[in-house]
């Protein structure tokens, strides 16, 4: 096999794409919203993208059948006026820096074959504690894509998320801009410690108001639900954990 081998599943005319990325990442948020939407609209998968900067492994479905690991394209076409939609997901991002960009520019290469021109990372920051109230933070390859994502109520912070922007979702920006792609990453805030639902359904919420489409979210929902019964056992133990723990001021010298 090459280094990077593009097998293509199925062809499908879109309309005015906008790509879509959602790869393993902080809370897993990009790959929750991109599953979503793929089952949600009943995407069809176009194209999957293997390569050797994947773990050697393969997965195993329900019915015990093996894939090679791979990145997938899944197109979407909107009901209504809305831009189609070209959704990049997978169970891996690369496992070198080398890696990286020579991914995210084959992943570059099958949007623009799709005529995608413009584009959402989606991805996490860490907060370090948990949140109670979501919010989405942006970066732009372009100052005038900001006013839409202002209005839908996106918060862009100097300096942050602190260290940039790693991974596949900070390079189709960097690498997008070059190309001339309108890119945007969306990011939700979370702990960093759990799977986040509720902060994926803060980032679909923006990108459903800024792009067009309308998505059931029952899904999310529930499974934001089950999250949350598991967050609540966590901080149960830990409380029971502290009242174990004898307080200074109760210590006493036995002999």
């Amino acid at each position: 096999m090459d280094e990077i081998d593009i097998e293509h599943v199925a062809e499908l005319s879109l309309s005015d794409p906008v790509l879509i990325e959602g790869l393993p990442g902080v809370g897993h948020i990009g790959k929750l919203v991109a599953e979503h939407l793929v089952e949600e609209f009943d995407g069809e998968l176009v194209r999957r993208v293997y390569a050797d900067e994947f773990p050697p492994q393969v997965t195993v479905d329900d019915e015990g059948v093996t894939d090679l690991t791979a990145a997938e394209f899944h197109a979407i076409e909107t009901p209504g006026d809305a831009s189609d939609l070209l959704v990049l997901t997978g169970d891996h991002q690369a496992s070198t820096n080398a890696g990286h960009y020579k991914l995210t520019s084959a992943f570059l290469d099958v949007a623009e074959a799709f005529g995608v021109e413009q584009a959402y990372a989606l991805g996490g920051v860490p907060t370090g504690e948990l949140v109670e109230e979501y919010t989405v933070l942006g970066a732009v390859t372009d100052a005038d894509l900001k006013e839409s994502l202002e209005a839908a109520d996106v918060e862009f912070r100097a300096d942050e998320p602190a260290g940039g922007i790693v991974g596949v979702s900070g390079l189709l920006l960097g690498l997008g801009e070059r190309r001339g792609l309108d890119a945007t990453c969306l990011m939700g805030e979370t702990s960093g410690y759990l799977v986040d639902p509720k902060s994926a359904q803060a980032v679909l919420e923006v990108l459903q108001e800024v792009i067009g489409f309308e998505v059931d979210f029952s899904s999310l929902e529930d499974r934001a639900e089950e999250m949350e019964e598991v967050v609540g056992k966590i901080q149960e133990m830990q409380s029971q954990q502290q009242q174990q723990v004898m307080p200074d001021d109760e210590l006493r010298y036995i002999g």
